[in-house]
């Protein structure tokens, strides 16, 4: 990644050598000899980073940085300093630096300075597009009681740095809570990064978290920050926890309790100063229990467990949450947000959403290309009607169930090969054994 970068040192060789290392590197380099020099060509033109020597003739450092912030908020400034000069860079650091470098430069301590204010730049750049483009996020709740105990307990624990666990079966809203529990927080104005620990190959989980150096295996041509890394001032929501493999677990548990990483191929020592959100939709005393999950690092990241409820529970948001779907889902498909007939209304408010707000998004979206005008009527929901006997879906989640028994039944409660003779993953296993409560 390249960027424009302003390089204030009054000493020539230092400036030059600095100059030479970020050039061949690819990047756009203005380099001036004092702090008066550097704010004239701060008014002339943009630029990415500003890299500035703390003792200067006529406008040190210290004021430099203090100009820089006011007057260009968006760029980041690296200090120069000496090893005698550490306490001042300190004090920049506080002031607003990014970080300092310390004299005499060598190519990698810098290069991967400036590496690291470059992708944090990419990624705000990304996520600020993301923001214009996307509408407001989504409501937690339109008042249905059972997620007063959800609100509540996120005012409490929002304000603090306490780690805190969401708890909840697939498609309840775990992200977007997390993402009300980080813009509630002291973090909101850093970043929330997400890691979705059953997205990744296990072989590229490690080096998306920590980040890793050049060459560290084929195909790393260059150093690259983690998320872990990105999200420094802000917050890390692990999405799936419990999909998070042993090898990972021991390594994200150090990373809890020293707060510090090292990128994968490299040893310099990283610290991370982040929040800690996990989400899963496992049982993971179950997990923890068959040996799949580390119980110290539970203990961890369940400081603050907050389980949000399903659909099914929280009728009184039905209707309220499928307009402002809908609201969103017409910005998607770029045209006017339909409305729900009476009969669409009754439909939605008796389905029983096992697939939760995910299902019912994806409803909505296939409503909302099938209905001929501005009204959504009930046979453009694609959905059966709820019926006082039992429906085809709950027939289905009842052979379920039984199977499931049987199988656990017949292996004298083995859920491993339980899951072998259902041919489904053993978290499949435990996460139906807790929908139909057989844990």
């Amino acid at each position: 990644m390249k960027g424009r970068i302003l390089i204030a040192e009054d000493d020539e060789d230092t400036r030059r050598v600095i100059r030479g290392l970020l050039e061949n590197s690819g990047h756009t380099v203005t380099a001036v000899h004092d702090g008066q020099e550097a704010m004239e060509a701060l008014a002339r033109a943009d630029f990415d980073v500003l890299l500035t020597d703390i003792q200067m003739p006529r406008l040190d450092g210290v004021q430099l940085l203090r100009h820089a912030r006011l007057e260009r908020p968006e760029m980041e400034v690296l200090i120069l300093t000496a090893h005698a000069s550490i306490e001042s860079a300190v004090e920049c650091m506080r002031l607003g630096a990014y970080d300092y470098i310390q004299k005499p430069v060598n190519r990698d301590p810098l290069t991967l300075a400036i590496q690291r204010v470059l992708e944090k730049h990419h990624l705000a750049r990304l996520r600020d597009g993301a923001e214009r483009r996307q509408p407001p996020p989504p409501v937690l709740t339109f008042g249905a009681p059972a997620m007063r105990p959800v609100m509540e307990a996120l005012s409490k624990v929002a304000p603090t740095d306490t780690s805190v666990l969401l708890l909840g079966e697939s498609g309840v809203g775990k992200e977007v809570v997390a993402h009300r529990l980080h813009q509630m927080s002291a973090r909101a104005a850093g970043p929330l990064i997400p890691v979705h620990c059953a997205s990744y190959a296990e072989s590229l989980l490690e080096s998306e978290l920590f980040g890793h150096e050049k060459g560290a295996y084929t195909g790393a041509a260059s150093a690259r920050a983690g998320r872990l890394e990105l999200a420094r001032g802000g917050t890390v929501f692990l999405d799936e926890i419990g999909e998070l493999k042993p090898e990972l677990q021991v390594k994200l548990l150090r990373v809890l309790e020293e707060r510090t990483i090292e990128r994968v191929g490299g040893s310099r020592t990283v610290e991370i100063d982040v929040r800690w959100v996990a989400a899963t939709n496992a049982d993971l005393p179950a997990l923890i229990q068959d040996g799949l999950f580390r119980e110290d690092l539970y203990h961890r990241l369940a400081v603050f467990p907050i389980r949000i409820p399903p659909l099914r529970e929280r009728p009184e948001d039905l209707l309220a949450m499928a307009g402002q779907l809908l609201e969103r889902i017409a910005v998607k498909l770029a045209r006017p947000a339909p409305k729900l007939s009476l009969a669409a209304q009754e439909l939605v408010m008796t389905h029983a959403w096992r697939g939760n707000v995910r299902e019912l998004k994806n409803a909505l979206e296939r409503a909302s290309i099938l209905c001929s005008g501005a009204i959504i009527d009930a046979p453009d929901l694609q959905m059966a009607p709820a019926t006082p006997q039992s429906t085809p879906g709950r027939d289905l989640g009842a052979m379920e169930k039984d199977a499931i028994a049987a199988a656990l039944d017949q292996h004298g409660g083995n859920r491993r090969k339980a899951a072998e003779q259902l041919g489904i993953a053993l978290r499949t296993l435990y996460n139906k054994m807790h929908r139909y409560g057989l844990m």
